[in-house]
This record gives structure tokens, C-alpha cells and sequence, in this order.
């Protein structure tokens, strides 16, 4: 017997379903199934897995573009005024000022379904424009 044979180890082989794999696989996080397997088995104290969050960004291109044109926007800053002045009373609610107000809840459901397809949790065309 050659040396080689003798410290190499003998593979392990384990049947696992469709949905076994898929499941291990999604759990492992990036990590080598076969690392992830033996961390949860031998590990005392298993490496934490690696996120990239439930639903991984499926075009980094226009999230992009998206946050660029929120932080353009300064909605947050404007609904931040609009909040301040009705908490003190002194919101005066005209036609104009209720046109804006529209505007800006328009704009945000806009980024808000702009997000959802960026993210990949609905395909473009699934929604109404």
C-alpha cells in the first residue's frame, strides 16, 4: 500500500431529497455544503451564517438610480415639515399645499414599487404604472 492511500480519507456519500439539497443549500449561506454540514455537526459553536437578506437584490443598477433619486427627492425632509407644521397647527391645507401632498404620496409609491422590482420580489410587468 502506498502512502498516499493510506492517509487518504474515504469520502462519505448521503442521499438527501430535492428539497433536503435546497434547503442546505440555502441555509449554508455561500459556505461549501460539505464545510456547513461538518460545522453543524462537529462545531461546538457553529460559524454564524452569511445574509445577504431574504430576497438578494436582483439589479443593483437601478436600486442604484433609485436611492440617487430619493435622496434628490427630499421627501423625507418635506414630510418631516409637513408633519411638524400639522403637530403645531399651523398646516394651512390648500388646494396647492393638498396637490403636493399628493404629489409626494404619488412619488413614494412610485419608489416603492421601483424598489420591489429592483429587489426581484416582483417582476416588472406584475404591477399597475
Amino acid at each position: 500500500m502506498s502512502d498516499k492511500s493510506k492517509k487518504q480519507v474515504p469520502p462519505f456519500s448521503l442521499r438527501l431529497t430535492f428539497e433536503e439539497r435546497a434547503r442546505l443549500e440555502k441555509d449554508s449561506a455561500g459556505m461549501s455544503l460539505g464545510a456547513y454540514i461538518r460545522s453543524r455537526l462537529f462545531d461546538s459553536e457553529a460559524p454564524k451564517r452569511r445574509t445577504r437578506g431574504k430576497h438578494p437584490v436582483k439589479d443593483h443598477t437601478e436600486l442604484g438610480k433609485l436611492l440617487g433619486e430619493l435622496g434628490r427627492s427630499r421627501i423625507a425632509n418635506n414630510l418631516n415639515q409637513l408633519a411638524k407644521a400639522a403637530n403645531s397647527g399651523s398646516l394651512e391645507v390648500s388646494p396647492d399645499t393638498e396637490q403636493a401632498i399628493q404629489d409626494s404620496c404619488n412619488d413614494i409609491q412610485w419608489i416603492r414599487r421601483s424598489l420591489i422590482v429592483a429587489l426581484g420580489l416582483l417582476p416588472e410587468n406584475d404591477y399597475d404604472s
